[in-house]
C-alpha cells in the first residue's frame, strides 16, 4: 500500500510553563511531523475531581488538567519558531470566536506563518461556554453561518452585508490579504453528523473528526465526498483528516496498564450515544448523549464520575485508541491511510497516565514518526 502521501501531524496543546513548549514545537519540526494543532479550549475533558496523584502522579506536578492556555497565543509563537510545520486549531468554534474576528486572527497568523496556518473548526462544546455565561443555542446554524461570513471577508474586496439568524453584518470590510496571493487559509471542519457532513463538502477545504474507527470513517467520507459531488465540487479537493489519540509503550503489559486507567477512559466521554450501542450499552451520561457537546468536568465529583467511567469497558479502549508498541500501531495508522485519510494527528494520551510514561511513550512516538518519514 502506498502511503507516501499520507501526512503526519501532532496534537501539540502547551502546557506550564509557556516558553518550555517552544523547543518541543521546534523537536516535532525536526522529528517530520507535517503538522502541530492546538486545542481551542478553557477546560481540559478530565474533571479535577479525578486528576488525582492515586490515579495519575502527574497531578503531583501539575495541580490541575486545565492549566491551558490562549490557543492564538501558542499558535503565534510556534509559527514565530518554525519555519517549514504547518499548524493549527484542532478546533476553534464561533460562540467564544466572533467570526469577523476569527477571519482577522486566522489572516493575521497566515502572515506570521508565511502560510502555513490551517483554521480547524466546529460547533463548540458546552464545557467552553455554559460555565462561562455563553448561551448555547443553535450550534450548527452558528457554525455554517460564520464559515460563511469569514469566507466572504477574505474574498470580498467591497463591502458586505449579510442577513443571517445569528448574524446580521452591514458595511463590514476586512482589507487584510493572504500571505500568498489569493491563497487563504484552509478551512478544516470537526464534522460527524449528516447535517455537518454536508456542511463540509459544500464549504470546508478539510474534514478534521476525531475518534473514529476506521469503517466509520470510510462510511462518512463516503458521505461527505457525495456532498461534495452535488455542490459542483471535486471531493479530491477535500482533505480528509483525522484526530487519534495513542497510548504506546514498548512493553504491551504497560499499555494495558494504561487503557484501564480512568484517565484514558474518560477521554472517551466526549463519543456519541451511538458509539456505544455496539457494546449492548447507553452513553454513561445518558440516552441519545453527545459527550462532545454535552459533558462539562466541573459538574463531577469524583466518587460520581469513577462511577460512571465504570460503565465504559475496557474492550472500548482498545477499540478507539491506536494501542501497542511502535509497530503496532504503525500497522493501525496504515489501516486509516487504506480507507482514505490523508492527514492523521497523533495525540499522545499515554503521558496522561503517569510520569514515567512520559520518556517512555515520547521514546515511542519517535520511532512512529521515523518509520513513516523513512
Amino acid at each position: 500500500m502506498d502511503i507516501s502521501d499520507l501526512k503526519i501531524g501532532r496534537e501539540g496543546t502547551f502546557i506550564p510553563p509557556f516558553k518550555s513548549n517552544i523547543n518541543i514545537v521546534k523537536s516535532y519540526e525536526n522529528d517530520g511531523y507535517d503538522s502541530i494543532f492546538f486545542a481551542d479550549h478553557i477546560l481540559n475533558w478530565v474533571p479535577e475531581s479525578i486528576w488525582t496523584p492515586d490515579i495519575t502522579d502527574l497531578a503531583n506536578v501539575y495541580p490541575s488538567p486545565h492549566l491551558i492556555y490562549d490557543v492564538f497565543s501558542m499558535l503565534t509563537a510556534t509559527a514565530l519558531n518554525t519555519k517549514k510545520i504547518h499548524i493549527g486549531t484542532g478546533v476553534t468554534e464561533p460562540f467564544r470566536r466572533n467570526p469577523a474576528v476569527l477571519a482577522q486572527t486566522f489572516l493575521t497568523l497566515d502572515e506570521l506563518s508565511r502560510g502555513r496556518v490551517i483554521l480547524g473548526i466546529g460547533t463548540g462544546e458546552k464545557e467552553n461556554t455554559v460555565p462561562y455565561g455563553i448561551k448555547w443555542e443553535k450550534p450548527v446554524d452558528r457554525l455554517e453561518e460564520a464559515i460563511t461570513i469569514i469566507k466572504k471577508l477574505w474574498e470580498c474586496d467591497k463591502k458586505i452585508d449579510y442577513d443571517g439568524n445569528i448574524w446580521k453584518l452591514k458595511n463590514a470590510l476586512l482589507r487584510l490579504k493572504p500571505f500568498k496571493k489569493g491563497k487563504f487559509p484552509p478551512i478544516w471542519i470537526a464534522a460527524r453528523g449528516s447535517r455537518m457532513l454536508d456542511i463540509t463538502g459544500r464549504l470546508g477545504d478539510g474534514w478534521l473528526p476525531i475518534l473514529l474507527k476506521p469503517e466509520v470513517y470510510k462510511e462518512k467520507l463516503s458521505i461527505l465526498r457525495k456532498s461534495a459531488q452535488k455542490s459542483e465540487r471535486d471531493p479530491n479537493e477535500i482533505t480528509p483528516a483525522l484526530i487519534v489519540c495513542i497510548i504506546t509503550d514498548e512493553e504491551k503489559e504497560e499499555v494495558h496498564k494504561m487503557l484501564e486507567n480512568p484517565i484514558t477512559k474518560n477521554n472517551l466521554i466526549p463519543l456519541y450515544n451511538e458509539d456505544f450501542k455496539p457494546y449492548g450499552l447507553s452513553h454513561p451520561l445518558g440516552e441519545e448523549i453527545d459527550g462532545t457537546l454535552e459533558f462539562i468536568p466541573t459538574h463531577y465529583d469524583k466518587e460520581s464520575m469513577l462511577e460512571i467511567l465504570k460503565k465504559i469497558p475496557n474492550k472500548m479502549c482498545r477499540d478507539f485508541y491506536l494501542n501497542g508498541t511502535p509497530d503496532e500501531i504503525i500497522g493501525q495508522i496504515e489501516k486509516y491511510a487504506k480507507v482514505g485519510v490523508k492527514h492523521i494527528i497523533l495525540f499522545n494520551v499515554s503521558i496522561l497516565c503517569g510520569l514515567k510514561y512520559i520518556p517512555r511513550s515520547n521514546k515511542c512516538m519517535k520511532s512512529i514518526i521515523k518509520y513513516f518519514r523513512n
